[in-house]
């Protein structure tokens, strides 16, 4: 069997641990061909080409900038993203017919290559629903929903879903919502196929030495934050948090990421005189969770105004690590009822400080919370976010388009 993945997803390294590259080495160890078509985006100076990693094919398409960047550089590069893909798959790919097409958003761009795919091999398509954009960034507040740009890029995006066979969604919540705005769909085709890892054992790192590597103090309880620095985070609550919260001794908050926000919450550190706080720049990935396992409590922000529900997959992280989860988020997305019916954590809506300072008081003065919490991230890492467990589903369909 022969499967191709297209993403513009971090994948340029398959020997890291994440969402895509663990569910790829997942297909792999059950004997599937797999090859990738992913960004190589002008930022990151990574050579376009062909290329072969931990036995898996790998094609790097030259891309404008898609990530952490401007909205209307964002934009361009997107309209040009299909073609950049096309050519590039039918160029280095082309005589290859492969059973199982898998792609995710963001973009929702990808519908005429899904398509030709499709006819020239016969194969399947599987569509993991990461973003459900235009509607995202409607609520964001970057164009109307009247708009003209919507009805482009809302038109890209039910032609997206017109073409694949499966979808599979991050949540309950997420899949309700989807069929909430498409009658059309097929409610058999749309399933939950969650953001999921191959867990690796938590790191038993030395605290002390671990946190003082960046300047940060072992004594009080640390809060962390890690992941992307940008608008639908709601950062804006975060700052306030911290300059609510910059005299006291006995917490610290680390903030590790990049994104357009970055310098905005260096500023805002620097001229709130905030002396409890650290921004770090992103890191390699295994030192990250190092610095994880290091700490007391992660942090997890969504802009209040989200109508569509979210869920970020750095969540997978602080489970992992077996870190209890402050969320503060808009009340679409259903991470409060995952948190709450695991016990893995605490969720309040994203602006109510009054909350958040509770939580933060509440997790504080108790250590044994803390860890109970931690412990129930894990389990439910381990029994419902696995590669394995998104793998089975996906392959799942297969069965049933052979057997008819």
């Amino acid at each position: 069997m022969k499967l191709l993945f297209l993403t513009i997803g971090n994948v340029n390294d398959l020997n890291l641990h994440g969402i895509y590259t663990d569910l790829l080495k997942e297909f792999k160890a059950r004997g599937i061909e797999v090859y990738v078509a992913a960004a190589a985006q002008r930022r990151t100076g990574l050579a376009p080409g062909v290329l072969e990693q931990s036995g898996i094919h790998f094609l790097r398409v030259a891309t404008g900038n898609l990530t952490k960047c401007g909205k209307i550089e964002k934009g361009i590069s997107s309209l040009r993203l299909g073609g950049q893909f096309r050519r590039a798959i039918n160029r280095h790919f082309g005589g290859i017919k492969f059973d199982l097409i898998l792609y995710s958003t963001p973009p929702i761009v990808f519908n005429s290559i899904i398509k030709s795919l499709k006819k020239r091999t016969g194969a399947a398509s599987y569509l993991l629903l990461k973003d459900i954009f235009p509607q995202n960034a409607v609520d964001l507040g970057y164009f109307g929903g009247r708009s003209l740009i919507y009805k482009y890029f809302r038109k890209k995006e039910t032609g997206l879903y017109k073409v694949s066979d499966y979808i599979g969604c991050m949540s309950p919540a997420n899949r309700e919502y989807l069929l909430s705005r498409n009658k059309r769909l097929d409610p058999s085709r749309v399933e939950v196929c969650p953001n999921a890892l191959t867990p690796r054992p938590k790191i038993n790192s030395d605290r002390k030495a671990t946190l003082s590597k960046y300047g940060i103090p072992h004594e009080p309880m640390i809060l962390i934050y890690g992941g992307n620095l940008g608008r639908p985070q709601g950062l804006g609550f975060l700052s306030e948090i911290l300059l609510r919260h910059k005299n006291r001794e006995d917490i610290f908050f680390v903030i590790v990421g990049s994104g357009t926000e970055y310098k905005k919450i260096e500023r805002d550190i620097s001229d709130s005189g905030v002396k409890n706080a650290v921004l770090l720049r992103q890191m390699e990935e295994r030192e990250y969770a190092a610095l994880l396992s290091a700490c007391d409590i992660g942090l997890l922000f969504l802009d209040a105004r989200f109508t569509v529900p979210n869920f970020p997959s750095r969540l997978l992280a602080y489970f992992e690590q077996e870190l209890p989860v402050l969320a503060a988020t808009d009340t679409s997305t259903d991470i409060r009822q995952v948190l709450e019916q695991s016990g893995a954590g605490i969720w309040v809506r994203s602006g109510d400080f009054s909350a958040f300072d509770g939580a933060v008081q509440r997790l504080a003065a108790d250590k044994e919370r803390r860890l109970t919490m931690g412990a129930a991230g894990r389990r439910l890492l381990e029994n419902e976010y696995t590669s394995e467990i998104c793998c089975d589903k996906i392959l799942g369909h297969l069965d049933v388009m052979e057997a008819k």
